[in-house]
């Protein structure tokens, strides 16, 4: 259950902060490009999915396969997509949340 409740936090806390400045505050795509801090913040985010995605493609942690892990981190990053991912597995696997 913690999984699951780290999850919702991870899609509506950071999601609704990114989602209020894209509808409200948003100067563009080349603004954001021009920021190397932002530019830096979205190379690390990739870089992780992808080090993730490999991995979870090698050694998947149940039914549900990496394109799940990409699909879902892109919905609402990682700090939405990790949780998710493996309260998905191990719910239908029937493993306890605690072996995590």
């Amino acid at each position: 259950m913690i999984l699951l409740a780290i999850a919702l936090f991870g899609l509506t806390v950071p999601n609704g902060l990114f989602l209020y400045w894209l509808l409200f505050e948003y100067p563009g795509l080349a603004a954001a490009l021009h920021s190397k801090l932002a530019v830096a913040l979205m190379m690390d985010a990739f870089m992780a999915l992808g080090l993730l995605a490999h991995y979870f493609a090698r050694e998947p942690p149940g039914r549900f396969k990496w394109p799940w892990f990409v699909a879902l981190s892109l919905i609402g990053g990682l700090g939405f997509s990790l949780p998710m991912y493996f309260w998905l597995n191990k719910r239908l696997t029937g493993a306890h949340e605690g072996s995590l």
